[in-house]
């Protein structure tokens, strides 16, 4: 199976309730869209330092992450950010790697929206059609 990219839009959570609520304009909420590699195999959201600071994200505290090629790095924890992709969407922190040239979408995320990766159109698709199902159980 080859590298699967989707356009996601991240936006600032903080900056989402803030609007909600009023304190700010829909058009300062800080945002962007960017190509994400769908990685099943990464745990959650990785950003690089230049999207950190795009979207204006506070570091929360920091965790040692073991990467793909079984290095140990010391990432960073950002506030929430929210993910969108087409009609669907969710909130968590996101792990910072500062030299990454890619955005990293995760099973966390893919799971909380019911996506998986088609592996014979090499697509990201709804898990269970074009409505997103949440399994509680």
């Amino acid at each position: 199976m080859g590298f699967v990219y989707e356009e996601i839009t991240l936006k600032n959570a903080i900056d989402v309730g803030n609007c909600g609520r009023g304190f700010i304009k829909e058009q300062e909420v800080r945002q962007i869209t960017v190509q994400a590699l769908v990685d099943t195999g990464a745990a959650t959201l990785v950003i690089n330092e230049d999207i950190r600071q795009k979207l204006g994200l506070e570091i929360l505290g920091q965790r040692s992450a073991r990467l793909a090629n079984n290095t140990r790095e010391i990432c960073k924890i950002t506030e929430p950010i929210e993910i969108h992709w087409k009609n669907r969407s969710c909130s968590l922190r996101a792990f910072v790697l500062p030299e990454s040239s890619n955005v990293l979408l995760g099973a966390i995320p893919l799971e909380d929206m019911d996506l998986i990766v088609d592996p014979t159109k090499q697509i990201l698709t709804g898990a269970h059609g074009d409505e997103a199902v949440s399994l509680i159980m």
